[in-house]
């Protein structure tokens, strides 16, 4: 039986349940307007509150020679602006006018722009006249550092914006120009040493946000910084001004020459460093359109030719090495026209009769037939090792677009080829390549990889240093030195002998004659890519000189580029102040038994 005592808890415990229930059915009906039924009403009253993000750009790092001179950096430029439309609400304010009237300051305004201030108050009548409203008139880009200090003192900002703006610029102009590489129009480096070391010349973007409400009020607590990273200074290995002088200078001998173009490699003997890589033509990064795109690159690193006889002195080594070949002994006898065995005809550059030759004579001439003797001593395993250990097919510093040249395994060589390759032709390098197999004769045997980057400097100070180079003993020290008294008696003895010495410096030089590949399984006829290599001093080798002339037609030898690689070890040796050789040459190496 139920008592009133026992149905007044149940009764309490139904209404206590009914409101829960009531309670949660209104949290599901308001759930379900929420986000259901006024869905679209609260996202847009959402939207009242906005956050904001502005971008705050970094400055892009600078790129210095190896004395710190700028070759390249970033300046803040303005692009300045009118508001017609504020000009005439000032203009019209009678019981408040401007301070600076409109008349006096466009004729201030166009003083300091370098503008016409007739023209100027014309073009603000003319926007004026075509709408009332207008808010925008441009008038100068680029504006500098200075002139915006100065026009911000006119105090006339209502009306003229100033937008900054980065700009990349090259204080010294084509100086290293095709080395440096260049920006497109949107900040983005293209080739040259801008994309290279685009890890440590690239800043890092910092930001700036905060919320805000209705009317644009700034919500208290939400506004964050994050500060940009500038980007380091990259310090480059080049001296520029011994590059200024060998981009001058080959710009005269090429086109004294007839020659399409022409480089200058200058590189250190002990460290591997380049510190010339010029080049004609060129181009200048602040005016990209006074060149043809064909110079917007670096030929020097992306140009393979074939070296010719500058590379007998690689397959000498090979057969002093594993042939048992002397500088003087054994010789082999050769004419000036010779068709071999496998019926393969091989030609010296000059008629002359059987000469027994010694392998130092047959650099001296820089004969082909009796290097083609000297070279089959080994096999064509042997040779190509060679080639790959003096840099063939191996690029050298990772420049954008850097080709590595070409080597051919030794099953693709035909009758021709099997001679052909002893003395430079059937493989190709570039002028750094065969500026670093020089570079291992000149240090001993030592081939050192070749740098152009010194460091890259952070905005904090910290310094960091490129992985060093690599090091190699390629041929033995006896080897090394051997080559190098050969490659003096070239110099000496050799047909420029008269053109290239430089007073007080004992010089090696040997030339290369190369044919160019007409495109279509052949060569071109009566032009050659000619070259020139040396180091100096002797007696203790400083510095590698690698001068290339394209198609030079005034002198369609090797000896075109005899005044260019004389100018060019001179002008090193100044440069650095290389002591002068103190001690005399060794006799003269025969030519012939």
């Amino acid at each position: 039986m139920t008592t009133r005592a026992t149905r007044t808890p149940r009764r309490r415990t139904v209404v206590a349940l009914a409101v829960i229930l009531a309670i949660l059915a209104a949290f599901v009906v308001r759930l379900v307007d929420i986000q259901v039924v006024k869905a679209d009403e609260h996202v847009a009253q959402s939207l009242e509150f906005i956050a904001h993000r502005t971008s705050i750009p970094g400055e892009r790092g600078s790129v210095v020679d190896s004395e710190g001179s700028v070759l390249a950096e970033s300046v803040m430029v303005y692009d300045a602006q009118l508001s017609p439309q504020v000009i005439r609400l000032l203009e019209e304010d009678e019981k408040n006018p401007p301070k600076l009237p409109w008349a006096e300051a466009s004729t201030r305004i166009a003083e300091l722009m370098g503008i016409d201030a007739d023209e100027l108050r014309a073009e603000v009548a003319a926007k004026l006249a075509e709408n009332p409203d207008s808010q925008y008139l441009p008038l100068v880009k680029g504006l500098s550092t200075e002139k915006y200090i100065e026009l911000r003192e006119l105090k006339v900002s209502s009306y003229l914006q100033m937008t900054p703006r980065e700009v990349r610029v090259y204080p010294n102009g084509a100086v290293a120009g095709n080395l440096l590489g260049y920006l497109d129009g949107t900040g983005t480096a293209q080739t040259g040493v801008e994309m290279m070391d685009e890890k440590c010349l690239a800043p890092t973007d910092g930001e700036e946000s905060y919320r805000t409400g209705k009317n644009n009020v700034v919500i208290p607590g939400s506004q964050s910084r994050v500060d940009a990273v500038d980007g380091g200074t990259v310090q480059l290995t080049v001296n520029s001004d011994l590059q200024w002088y060998m981009q001058q200078m080959i710009a005269e001998e090429a086109q004294m020459q007839g020659a399409k173009g022409g480089t200058v490699t200058v590189v250190e003997v002990g460290t591997g460093k380049i510190r010339a890589a010029a080049e004609w033509p060129t181009m200048d990064p602040n005016d990209l359109d006074a060149s043809s795109p064909e110079t917007w690159t670096s030929k020097l690193f992306t140009y393979p030719f074939e070296p010719g006889s500058t590379f007998k002195a690689v397959t000498a080594a090979a057969v002093m090495e594993n042939a048992g070949v002397t500088m003087t002994s054994p010789t082999v006898s050769a004419s000036s026209h010779e068709k071999f065995d496998n019926g393969a005809v091989i030609n010296d550059a000059f008629v002359h009769p059987t000469f027994q030759y010694t392998l130092a004579g047959a650099l001296i001439d820089s004969s082909n037939v009796a290097l083609s003797k000297f070279g089959t001593m080994v096999s064509p395993d042997v040779r190509h090792d060679y080639l790959e250990r003096f840099g063939v097919g191996d690029t050298t510093i990772g420049f954008p677009n850097e080709t590595s040249g070409e080597i051919h395994p030794t099953s693709d060589w035909d009758n021709q080829s099997l001679y052909t390759t002893t003395f430079g032709q059937y493989f190709t390098v570039t002028a750094p390549q065969l500026a670093g197999a020089y570079q291992a004769i000149a240090n001993g045997g030592k081939k050192i990889g070749l740098s152009l980057v010194e460091s890259c400097t952070a905005p904090d100070g910290t310094v960091v240093t490129p992985t060093a180079p690599t090091s190699e003993q390629i041929v033995k020290p006896e080897t090394a030195a051997d080559l190098t008294r050969m490659l003096e008696n070239v110099a000496v003895q050799g047909g420029n002998a008269d053109r290239i010495q430089v007073p007080g410096y004992r010089v090696t030089s040997k030339t290369g004659t190369a044919q160019i590949p007409d495109g279509n399984g052949g060569y071109k006829s009566g032009v050659y890519y000619t070259s020139m290599v040396g180091f100096a001093p002797v007696d203790d080798p400083q510095y590698v000189v690698v001068v290339t002339l394209d198609e030079p037609t005034r002198v369609t030898s090797s000896a075109a580029t005899a005044s260019a690689f004389q100018k060019a070890m001179t002008q090193t040796m100044k440069t650095y102040r290389v002591m002068p050789s103190s001690s005399p040459m060794d006799a003269l190496l025969p030519k012939f038994e």
